[in-house]
């Protein structure tokens, strides 16, 4: 029997293994967001950069990735890349409950169909839920959910129902208790719409968040007389507790159009206590809402130093078609009020992953989860609508092109990351 030694050239052999590991190579990662402008607040980034993913996690962010080494590579040239928005005041226990409103009832939305078309990937609904049901709203909506949906545990036991004017369903223990026991998905408790002192359910809900070592969110109401708004912010509220609807006007005086209770005065000055309680801890917080924004109070108080900490919309049926609309024109509203775009990134990712302690949000670091908003920054006239119907004319808009949960696509405006096909 003859054998016979076959030679391989090197060449070839060398030409065979680039080609097989091209091949290795190109299959690296899922997905390739390539020529867009990075920012990234925690990590400090605010750039041209690439961002590659890869099995619903960022596994590199760098200047030039190569087209090559991803399955699907997408344009983004000209765009903005984000983390995932974080909106920490939503309202998102949809139901048909009529008399419930916003627990299980018809105020609130189901959350899929108003996050993903607005760049949102995380949302906190406030207060919609308290702990008795709290156990419907995870089994009907945070676990059917693809966006990721948090709570604040209202501290009303029933939630955003019909009772809650009800002080004696205030349970500081019985929050508590739940919010351990779901963890994963509380991260907080919430004060809203009651009528009385606001004392009552802001020193139950804050005992509640000391036993559960979590924040407090108060939709705070300047009715009755009694109640004051420098008691609560100086008083009551803790270092990362979090007074929603800032903007809000306050309460209107009987005997001249100004209102009191509010941020600004009736000079227009900040009152000197809002920046002190700001600057002991207390976090605040935008939410938009049908009633909580007002230009009347938010241009004086940009204009004399007082940002907001974070950005949120407040989210129900009342303000869903009205001023509010989504987080990118609330989003906008700051830019054309002379806030930088870097900044409104911020407040609208990593500021709110703090303050709800989920540190593993809001950023593209290396290993993170691939929860990513891509934006078109448009320059054109437009309007934008306060609460009580007066218009801000601007020059920029947000629009959100992609945005990916997890690593997977779930809105793709224009089409870029399907695939393409060759028209006649």
């Amino acid at each position: 029997m003859n054998s016979k030694i076959v030679r391989i050239s090197t060449p070839f052999l060398t030409g065979i293994l680039l080609s097989i590991s091209t091949i290795l190579y190109a299959q690296t990662y899922d997905i390739l967001l390539k020529g867009g402008h990075l920012i990234d607040p925690k990590n400090k980034i605010n750039e041209k950069m690439d961002l590659a993913i890869n099995q619903g996690k960022v596994v590199r962010v760098a200047a030039d990735i190569p087209a090559s080494s991803a399955k699907k590579v997408i344009d983004v040239n000209g765009l903005y890349v984000t983390p995932g928005l974080i909106d920490i005041h939503v309202h998102v226990f949809a139901g048909t409950k009529k008399e419930q409103q916003y627990m299980d009832g018809p105020n609130s939305l189901p959350p899929d169909g108003f996050t993903f078309r607005a760049g949102v990937t995380t949302v906190v609904d406030a207060g919609s839920a308290g702990w008795r049901s709290f156990p419907l709203f995870k089994k009907n909506i945070i676990d059917q959910s693809k966006t990721r949906v948090l709570a604040f545990l209202n501290i009303v036991g029933d939630g955003m129902g019909a009772n809650e004017q009800d002080s004696t369903d205030m349970s500081p223990i019985m929050a508590s208790r739940f919010a351990d026991y779901f963890k994963k998905d509380i991260v907080g408790f919430k004060v809203a719409h009651y009528n009385g002192l606001q004392s009552i359910p802001v020193d139950s809900a804050v005992k509640a968040g000391r036993l559960s070592n979590m924040p407090v969110m108060i939709d705070w109401r300047g009715l009755p007389p009694s109640n004051s708004l420098e008691n609560l912010l100086m008083k009551h509220l803790r270092p990362g507790d979090i007074l929603t609807h800032m903007y809000h006007a306050g309460k209107r005086s009987p005997v001249a159009p100004f209102y009191k209770e509010a941020l600004v005065d009736p000079n227009g000055r900040v009152n000197q206590y809002v920046i002190n309680a700001q600057k002991r801890g207390v976090i605040f917080d935008v939410g938009h809402g049908g009633n909580g924004f007002v230009y009347s109070q938010a241009m004086p108080s940009l204009k004399q130093g007082l940002y907001p900490n974070s950005i949120s919309s407040d989210l129900h049926t009342g303000n869903m078609n009205a001023g509010m609309k989504d987080m990118n024109n609330i989003m906008a509203k700051f830019l054309n009020m002379g806030m930088s775009l870097h900044d409104v990134i911020l407040m609208s990712t990593w500021n709110p992953a703090q303050y709800i302690k989920r540190p593993e949000l809001g950023h593209l670091s290396v290993g993170s989860e691939a929860d990513i908003a891509v934006l078109n920054l448009k320059n054109d006239d437009f309007g934008f609508i306060d609460s009580h119907g007066f218009v801000l004319k601007g020059t920029q808009k947000l629009e959100t092109e992609l945005t990916l949960r997890a690593g997977k696509i779930e809105w793709d405006l224009n089409g870029r990351g399907a695939t393409k096909i060759e028209s006649k």
